[in-house]
């Protein structure tokens, strides 16, 4: 079985790699940037768009507050990427906000940070791929009419592309990346020189449209509240930040600097392209609505249900370029691929988190443990399905998802530089270097002006974003809070209940004898073998154990039994009304009720067989037999494994694959000698629990 299901995982996710060459996995900064970035870097085909949204309710004449709510954008874009320089250079370990936190304002802090960062990872991944399929799905219907179908499928696709490992992911990812960041630049280049150079007029295909106003004429706190809704909606654009904190352990040395350099490039390239778009948004004269079919107006009348609102960026494309040009296309489909793609940063920052989780016992140890191809699989899968629950329950909208988003990214920046600041509170006391403590307080100083800028815009976005969804956010982080402190109590305790004591205990005491039993139902080779075994253990007691079911059966295995003269004594259990495990589960407790300082050990025999569908019809019994018997203190189970033919079957079938080489597989060299297989008497390729016959 393990054979059969390793063909295809070996298909889809390549050959398993060894622990020794997980430096081969190592990221330069070309590779990094496309694989950490590509959520803020993509994030600039909506942000735009949700800044001109908000600002359209109070209409066309708000529009002039979107350059200075980009300049705010950009001022904490900038304030953010200072931080986090310090931060990779402070905490090299991968362990990011949540080591930050944990660190210097305790556990408590720490796991409100960690449960902040995973809901926003997940919401990443729903936001970008929703995101990308509206984009697709402008240019082909069949992607609309299926969008929840085609974002699940996008999600599969790109775990399977991960679960290859970071580095054969980030450089599939690279390509559309740095296409789409190119095409953005040209955009705004030919834009700029068509503007100030040509004097072209170029209008978006929405400039002719009208905006009917929601509230017109706001002013006031009204006004206020309006455009620090819009400010809280840019700040998407901030997503993301924080994995490449999460990530230094996945760049070449020196890990630091390299990280910190890919932090710079980052925040220079989406400041950059975000004012672009939005220059060029005003330029064109893009009009956007929150409710498009009744608040955009076309010649005085509605547009209608059937119009489709194209992204900021794609009519900003059309008047640029032109529609239909080779650029545009080139852009459409690059900006539409890197939505998609943007969904890479939460599956490089969500499983390293979960793994540092894990291994403080906060989550379950299989996150900590990397799969075959060196990237932690269990947290990627893990990740996928939570982002696919989201998908199908939100129906695959954007618009809904991103009212949940960054609610959790603001929490995790404000309690990391706040953490920050007490670091270099702690080491400016005992440093005496004059050098070192000017570098320790001019970082302080950046760490505590980001600590006040994001605590302030978390306070934004809470205020301007609970009534519409981000509450569900916060909902989330509390969940995984209660959940990781459960899992925490959890470890705990069984820690210090399975914690070996420095004195004598009872389980280090010799049991006064060993009491065997051995189930039988009837003679046959898998019994004999049991048999044969359990006498080789020199117990002090030794006894065969039936259970009377059917009468006949019972009578014609005592006869036998003494035909063979079989030196075991046998002991047969009535059960009235036919059951097998409760007479045997009541006999091992009555025995060790007798004599408490005796170990009962309880041998059964088990078939191995070769095919799965052979397991559904042996050793069920056996297997509700040895469950229950687990939960019996002072009992201990033992398998003796009988290898039927079909189990030896499937083992040679198993070898014969495993020493099969594809054409062109093996290159032409002198010939290699390959160490001889151990041979002998195996468990083949599975062992089914139980053996009653």
């Amino acid at each position: 079985m393990s054979k059969l299901t390793d063909v295809p995982k070996r298909i889809l996710i390549g050959r398993a790699l060894r622990s020794d060459r997980l430096g081969e996995t190592l990221l330069p900064k070309r590779i990094a940037l496309p694989v950490f970035a590509s959520d803020p870097l993509s994030s600039v085909a909506y942000a735009p768009g949700e800044v001109l949204l908000v600002l359209s309710i109070a209409g066309v004449s708000a529009y002039h507050f979107s350059p200075w709510i980009a300049l705010a954008v950009v001022v904490l874009m900038f304030t953010v990427v200072a931080s986090y320089r310090q931060n990779v250079h402070a905490y090299p370990s991968g362990g990011g906000d949540y080591e930050v936190a944990t660190t210097n304002l305790g556990p408590k802090a720490g796991l409100t940070v960690a449960s902040a960062l995973l809901v926003d990872y997940v919401l990443t991944v729903a936001v970008s791929i929703a995101s990308g399929i509206e984009n697709l799905g402008s240019a082909i219907p069949f992607v609309v009419e299926h969008k929840v179908a085609c974002a699940v499928g996008v999600i599969v696709l790109l775990t399977l592309m991960n679960l290859r490992g970071v580095k054969e992911s980030g450089k599939l990812f690279a390509i559309p990346t740095y296409v789409f960041v190119a095409g953005v630049f040209i955009m705004i280049a030919w834009g700029a020189f068509r503007g100030l150079v040509l004097d072209d007029t170029m209008r978006a295909p929405t400039a002719h449209y009208t905006i009917k106003a929601e509230h017109q004429g706001l002013a006031g706190f009204a006004l206020v509240f309006l455009l620090l809704r819009a400010f809280s909606s840019g700040c998407a654009a901030l997503t993301g930040v924080e994995a490449i904190s999460n990530g230094v352990p996945a760049f070449r040395k020196p890990k630091s600097k390299n990280a910190a350099s890919t932090l710079l490039a980052m925040g220079l390239l989406a400041v950059t392209m975000f004012c672009g778009i939005i220059v060029l948004a005003l330029t064109t004269k893009v009009r956007m609505a929150e409710n498009p079919a009744t608040d955009l107006l076309k010649n005085g009348a509605e547009v209608g249900a059937g119009y489709v609102q194209n992204p900021v960026i794609t009519q900003v494309a059309e008047a640029v370029f032109g529609k239909g040009s080779f650029l545009f296309l080139v852009l459409a489909a690059a900006t539409a691929l890197v939505l998609f793609l943007a969904a890479n940063t939460a599956y490089n920052g969500f499983p390293v988190l979960g793994s540092i989780l894990a291994q403080d016992r906060y989550l379950p140890r299989q996150l900590h443990t990397r799969g075959d191809r060196l990237a932690f699989s269990n947290g990627i899968v893990l990740l996928a399905g939570a982002a696919m629950l989201l998908v199908v329950i939100y129906g695959a909208d954007s618009t809904r998802l991103i009212q949940l988003y960054i609610v959790g990214v603001f929490v995790s920046f404000t309690l990391s530089q706040t953490g920050m600041v007490r670091h270099w509170n702690r080491h400016l006391a005992t440093e005496k270097d004059p050098a070192k403590r000017r570098h320790m307080v001019r970082s302080r100083a950046i760490n505590t002006f980001g600590a006040f800028f994001t605590g302030l815009v978390l306070v934004v976005v809470l205020g301007t974003k609970f009534t519409h969804g981000a509450w569900v956010a916060l909902l989330g982080m509390v969940i995984f809070y209660a959940t990781m402190t459960a899992i925490r109590k959890h470890y705990d305790r069984v820690s210090a209940e399975i914690a070996a004591p420095e004195g004598p205990s009872d389980d280090s005491v010799r049991p006064s004898r060993v009491h065997s039993v051995v189930l039988i139902s009837k003679i046959h080779r898998p019994t004999l073998r049991a048999l044969a075994y359990a006498k080789l253990m020199r117990s002090d007691t030794l006894e065969a154990l039936s259970v009377n079911v059917d009468p006949a059966e019972t009578k014609a295995l005592r006869e036998e039994w003494e035909r063979r003269g079989i030196d075991v004594p046998l002991k047969v259990l009535d059960s009235p009304y036919r059951e097998i495990t409760r007479p045997i589960i009541e006999y091992v407790k009555g025995l060790r009720k007798e004599s408490p300082r005796d170990a009962v050990s309880v041998i059964i025999p088990e078939y191995v067989v070769g095919h799965w569908y052979e397991h559904l019809l042996h050793n069920q019994s056996a297997l509700r037999l040895k469950g229950r018997l687990l939960f019996v203190p002072g009992i201990m189970v033992t398998s003796v494994p009988y290898q039927l033919q079909s189990s030896e079957a499937a083992r040679n079938r198993a070898r014969r694959r495993q020493d099969w080489n594809a054409p062109g597989a093996v290159r032409r060299g002198p010939a290699q000698v390959r160490p001889k297989e151990p041979t002998g008497t195996g468990t083949g390729t599975g062992t089914g629990p139980g053996g009653k016959g």
